[in-house]
């Protein structure tokens, strides 16, 4: 648990973990430089539980606490935790004995509820429900370019995985996004718990909300290259594509990965002012005129709400299958 300037919500998260129907835990929490009460609340909680292990260290962000409390933590299996979050009684045991039933898996994750005001935090409510819609590692796996398809404080995993495949990695991106694609690119298996272990809080101080990193620029230039390295092992015409959504936007998002050396071949668009354009070389397609499934691939950079649920329902009546003749992207 990385721990910055969060005095108002860690007594409640600290309480969550005491009252676990598991026993057999530790906390690493590492206080990253917090100038608040933090520290001394920690301490307090350390004084009356042996199981918390505090972590003090000069303001240096979450990725250097989360990497500080992975080289320290003891366990064989590590939960992440937030200091604004709540879990339930039960979400340590039952992850865990998950893990320990499924010697496959790498991580277990869990559906979250959400914890804010829906009408003023809207858009991080609905995406809590689309995360809380991947739950197999399939659904996992092919949501990974869409967003974020983990709730990181709800994550459980494997020691071993973050000692093979690396921990979190520093740079103009969000961290977790970058480790679950990182270690769905090496193979580690992955799925979520359809109970609700987890009350994610849409904080005001959430690093989302206010840091560059988790910006949705960021997002689209880190899955970039993993989109890239996934399309040319698994699309069957890569290098070439057609790009659903012949917009500005779609296509400066998209711009990322044909700087990967991915092409376009056409795009498709439901737009009648684009339909029959040539865009930088490529037509654009109404979408009743899509080629035959199997004789191209599509990626869709559709985001506007609706849309995606749209293109994808388009594309499986044409009988393209996801993650064969399609990817979506946005």
């Amino acid at each position: 648990m990385p721990v910055y300037n969060a005095a108002t919500t860690l007594p409640a998260a600290l309480d969550s973990l005491t009252r676990q129907t598991s026993a057999d835990w530790e906390l690493v929490a590492v206080d990253d430089g917090s100038t608040d009460a933090s520290g001394a609340i920690l301490d307090a909680y350390a004084g009356r539980d042996r199981r918390l292990r505090i972590v003090s260290t000069p303001h240096a962000g979450i990725v250097a606490a989360l990497n500080t409390a992975l080289g320290v933590a003891r366990g064989q299996v590590i939960a992440r935790m937030d200091a604004d979050d709540v879990c339930l009684p039960d979400r340590l045991e039952r992850q865990r004995r998950h893990l320990e039933e499924h010697p496959a898996l790498g991580l277990v994750a869990s559906r979250v509820r959400f914890g804010g005001d829906r009408v003023a935090g809207g858009g991080y409510a609905r995406h809590v429900e689309w995360t809380n819609q991947q739950v197999t590692h399939e659904q996992i796996s092919l949501a990974r370019f869409v967003e974020s398809p983990l709730a990181h404080p709800s994550v459980m995993f494997r020691s071993d995985v973050a000692r093979r495949w690396g921990g979190y990695a520093s740079g103009d991106f969000p961290e977790d996004y970058e480790l679950w694609l990182r270690w769905l690119e090496a193979g580690v298996r992955m799925e979520k718990l359809t109970e609700p272990l987890l009350v994610w809080n849409d904080s005001a101080a959430r690093l989302s909300r206010c840091d560059p990193r988790y910006a949705d620029s960021a997002f689209y230039r880190v899955k970039a290259g993993y989109l890239a390295r996934w399309l040319a092992r698994h699309n069957a015409h890569h290098p070439a594509v057609l790009l659903w959504g012949a917009g500005r936007i779609s296509r400066r998002r998209a711009r990322h990965v044909l700087d990967e050396g991915v092409r376009i071949r056409a795009f498709i668009d439901v737009d009648p002012r684009k339909i029959g354009r040539v865009i930088h070389g490529c037509p654009v397609l109404d979408p009743g005129a899509l080629p035959k499934a199997g004789t191209a691939f599509i990626v869709s950079f559709v985001r506007s709400r609706g849309a995606r649920e749209a293109i994808e329902a388009h594309l499986r009546a044409a009988g393209y299958r996801p993650g064969v003749d399609y990817i979506l992207a946005a």
